[in-house]
């Protein structure tokens, strides 16, 4: 296993410590650890992506695993923001939704041999995506060291940064299905 593919797997590996700092509350300092191990977690998927391009150590594995590491990433977090009441669980299932469906096309397209690359949209959400939690992870460190008034309105805060995540999930999904409608129609 190379060095890209060890880097994907700590991300998964990683998954767990996070949700569990984010989630436990009686952990000294849990919403420090949980911070930082989400931002080790991204650092790995901003590593394994240069090496494996820079060394030319791109493999199957690589390509299968990076993407489902990243979407486990993402959804451990926007699912535990749902159950601290900073998502709107209908948001997420909205974000989900997306993520299956250009999945799915992806896949149906790999079978007629095409290969389909993230558009600029695809990108904005995902950096919208990450800028919400990297966000809602601050204000629940912020607000776990005492430096909120209680009157502050994290949770809205955070669902709103969420919806608007959402907003921008379902404009790239339905431009990524739209430009690739062919592919429903292409024949082996």
């Amino acid at each position: 296993m190379n060095t890209p593919n060890k880097l994907t797997m700590l991300r998964m590996i990683l998954v767990p410590f996070f949700l569990l700092f984010l989630l436990v509350e009686r952990i000294p300092l849990h919403g420090v650890w949980a911070l930082l191990v989400f931002a080790a977690a991204a650092v790995t998927d901003a590593l394994d992506g240069h090496i494996a391009r820079s060394r030319n150590l791109i493999t199957d594995f690589g390509k299968f695993l990076d993407p489902v590491a990243d979407k486990v990433l993402t959804f451990s977090a926007l699912i535990a923001f749902v159950e601290l009441g900073c998502a709107s669980a209908v948001a997420v299932v909205i974000m989900m939704a997306r993520e299956f469906l250009v999945s799915s096309l992806r896949m149906v397209a790999a079978g007629n041999g095409t290969v389909i690359a993230a558009g600029k949209l695809g990108k904005l959400k995902t950096l919208m995506t990450m800028v919400a939690i990297v966000a809602i992870l601050l204000l629940l460190l912020i607000a776990d060291l005492g430096m909120l008034s209680v009157n502050f309105p994290l949770p809205e805060i955070g669902r709103a940064l969420v919806w608007i995540s959402a907003a921008i999930t379902v404009i790239s999904g339905a431009e990524y299905l739209w430009v690739n409608r062919a592919q429903f129609t292409a024949s082996k």
